[in-house]
């Protein structure tokens, strides 16, 4: 029985570890280049290029408005790249009037370099920066769009530096809590290094939310984004998506409820 033990717990401390040196391979999975549909028919956008803090060249698709209603950064989540995302950026641009830059991080898509939480945010900033000057308008006045990883990215920049408004998609309160209801049996509160702490500082964002999430969601659970939720300040609004999985598109329902929300920040001083 000893000898059991010890060969199980052998077998333990070699899972963390491999875990441990695999964990940005099994956060991360992006598209390269060329994975995707590069030249998408119907499609009005511009190719966005710029640098991120430490000099690793970024690029994405801006989608101008003659008259938007509002500038919208949207990040997307943690595999593929910005082809994926498209139909999403006709919606926002198209239906409702919004001028849309979205990006992709470095290692995905075009952009060079590799993953890493530090990195993901560092090209968010800079992101924000070239679509501030691209608009001529603030970089506080952008509304801040995230979905699952980039919700937590998105957590980061409007708690830090502020934004116009924030919208959240199927996201979480901080990544070791995602990793933790999928490997209960591992320490990975304790043991990952990348965090995306969105509850902690969440608090640090006071200007108007809305939130989604699917009930149904395998990927991040419902009751974790209901927590970042209950985190944030008012004013915020939260919008179940019924039965909805992690990577199910946004129904009518939700749209209307953004159409309302893109129409009150629109009186906001």
């Amino acid at each position: 029985m000893l000898r059991i033990a010890r060969g199980l717990l052998v077998a333990y401390l070699f899972v963390i570890l491999i875990m441990l040196w695999q964990e940005d391979a099994l956060l991360y999975f992006p598209a390269r280049f060329p994975a995707g549909n590069w030249q998408p028919v119907a499609a009005t956008f511009e190719d966005a290029r710029f640098q991120s803090a430490d000099g690793t060249q970024l690029h994405g698709w801006y989608f101008p408005r003659a008259l938007p209603r509002a500038t919208v950064l949207y990040l997307h989540g943690n595999a593929g790249n910005i082809t994926q995302r498209i139909d999403v950026a006709r919606r926002l641009s198209e239906d409702l009037n919004l001028a849309v830059l979205m990006f992709d991080y470095r290692g995905y898509g075009r952009s060079e370099g590799e993953p890493s939480e530090a990195g993901i945010v560092a090209d968010a900033r800079a992101a924000r920066t070239w679509l501030a000057h691209r608009a001529g308008i603030s970089e506080h006045d952008i509304v801040l769009m995230g979905r699952s990883l980039g919700g937590g990215v998105a957590v980061d920049l409007a708690a830090r530096d502020g934004a116009r408004g924030l919208i959240l998609e199927s996201t979480f309160t901080s990544l070791p809590d995602v990793a933790a209801a999928h490997f209960w049996w591992l320490p990975v509160r304790w043991l990952m290094r990348n965090r995306l702490d969105s509850a902690t500082i969440i608090a640090g964002y006071d200007g108007p939310l809305l939130q989604s999430h699917g009930t149904a969601d395998r990927t991040i659970p419902y009751k974790v984004g209901r927590q970042l939720f209950a985190a944030a300040n008012e004013p915020k609004q939260f919008v179940d998506v019924p039965r909805g999985d992690h990577n199910d598109p946004q129904p009518d329902s939700f749209y209307r409820q953004f159409d309302d929300f893109i129409d009150k920040l629109q009186h906001v001083e």
